[in-house]
Parts: C-alpha cells; sequence; structure tokens
C-alpha cells in the first residue's frame, strides 16, 4: 500500500484527498438531516452543502489548473477557466 501511495502524483492526491473530504461532508450532512427529522431545519443543511459543493469545485479545478499551468498554452486555460465559470452559473440560475 505505501508503495502504491508513493506512486501517485501529490496533486492527483490532493484533489482526490478534497474530493474524499467533499463526500465525508455529504455524507455527514445527510446523517444530520436524518437524526434532526424536520424538514425546515434539513433545508437549511442542504443550504450549507450548496456553499460547500463549488468551493470545493474551485479548489480541485484550481489545483489541477496550477498543476497543467506551464503545459497549457494561455488560450487553453481560459477555455478551461470560461468553462468552469459557465459551470458555477448554471448552477446558481
Amino acid at each position: 500500500m505505501k508503495r502504491w501511495l508513493g506512486m501517485v502524483d501529490t496533486t492527483v492526491m490532493s484533489m482526490a484527498g478534497l474530493r474524499i473530504l467533499s463526500g465525508l461532508i455529504e455524507l455527514s450532512a445527510a446523517i444530520t438531516m436524518l437524526l434532526l427529522n424536520d424538514v425546515k431545519k434539513a433545508i437549511a443543511v442542504n443550504a450549507l452543502l450548496a456553499i460547500v459543493g463549488p468551493i470545493i469545485l474551485i479548489t480541485t479545478m484550481t489545483i489541477g489548473l496550477v498543476s497543467l499551468a506551464d503545459q497549457l498554452s494561455y488560450s487553453k486555460l481560459i477555455y478551461i477557466g470560461l468553462g468552469v465559470g459557465l459551470i458555477l452559473y448554471g448552477i446558481y440560475k
């Protein structure tokens, strides 16, 4: 197991770690909703998740793009940035 983890790129490990953290937050929110057993409180918990999701997305994408910045042209970086912006626009509209 140590050997396998040593072979994984640190950027990929960071991105995967953030996604695992996001999943744990989602699971704990679901358990919290079940324990609260109230629709109004469940909506409040869900509203907090609406904040966490995009933050994890932006952070994960930033880590990946910083790692690839020297390999991509500026126009490709702009297209990727526009794509992320459109995803966030679609989420909030």
